[in-house]
């Protein structure tokens, strides 16, 4: 199977934004949950991106320099792209919507670098020499998934992170438990806010084939790596902050 392996960590991160900027810009133009085919196709399109990133978190763990320094920038650019999420939202109603619980239900109150950022804390919990007791280790886990409950994609996210962190090198292992993961918020989707919808969130199991090509390198240029590390940061709140103006200009 190596040599089916023919994809660098930056091409497949590129396919994420296409997908995820695809799935927010048809959120903008099909605002709520329509039925119609070709939102709903945009929409699996958009499953594409969240398993990619988590992956993506859960090598950077394993390859990162420092993780101290790896940990910060993930918060600092959760608390920045929680401004632009809440902005592009279609719940945002004014400047008090920024503030977490203030209006809206209990979910997606911020965004997914919300859970991403605490995805890469469990992966430490988990691997800490500090805490040796495991009952430890399992009640911070769920402390975890509490305060990440609330983001987009959920405690779901930082689980996925957990799951491939931990089972590095054993694919279908990482697979198989990012799909339980996923169906149990699909589950959770598919009774408490729409059926369709829940059942659409599976479209992550398109991305396994995309994983699959990972090859293990972050690329070949390495001024090219270093802008594209920035890049994936900046995009995501940059791009919720063109769509939110937009919406805000109509």
């Amino acid at each position: 199977m190596e040599r089916y392996k023919k994809m660098d960590a930056n091409t497949i991160k590129l396919i994420a934004v296409i997908a995820m900027t695809i799935d927010h810009v048809t959120w903008m133009i099909y605002p709520g949950y329509p039925k119609e085919f070709v939102p709903i196709l945009l929409h699996i399109i958009g499953r594409l991106t969240c398993p990619i990133m988590c992956y993506f978190i859960a090598e950077g763990y394993h390859y990162t320099k420092n993780l101290n320094k790896y940990t910060v920038r993930l918060f600092l650019f959760a608390f920045i792209s929680h401004f632009a999420y809440v902005f592009a939202s279609m719940d945002f109603v004014n400047w008090k919507s920024f503030i977490p619980f203030y209006y809206g239900s209990v979910l997606n109150q911020t965004s997914v670098m919300w859970s991403l950022a605490w995805g890469l804390v469990m992966l430490r919990v988990v691997n800490s020499r500090s805490v040796q007791k495991n009952t430890v280790k399992v009640i911070l886990i769920v402390l975890i998934c509490l305060i990440s409950f609330p983001s987009d994609w959920s405690c779901v996210a930082s689980l996925c992170i957990l799951a491939f962190g931990t089972n590095r090198g054993k694919f279908k292992t990482q697979m198989l438990w990012m799909v339980f993961y996923v169906a149990i918020y699909a589950t959770v989707y598919f009774f408490t806010i729409d059926k369709v919808y829940g059942l659409l969130q599976m479209g992550i199991i398109f991305a396994i084939p995309i994983i699959r090509l990972y090859n293990g390198q972050r690329g070949n240029n390495e001024k090219l790596n270093r802008v594209m590390k920035w890049l994936f940061y900046l995009y995501y709140p940059l791009h919720l902050l063109i769509i939110g103006w937009i919406q805000y200009a109509r």
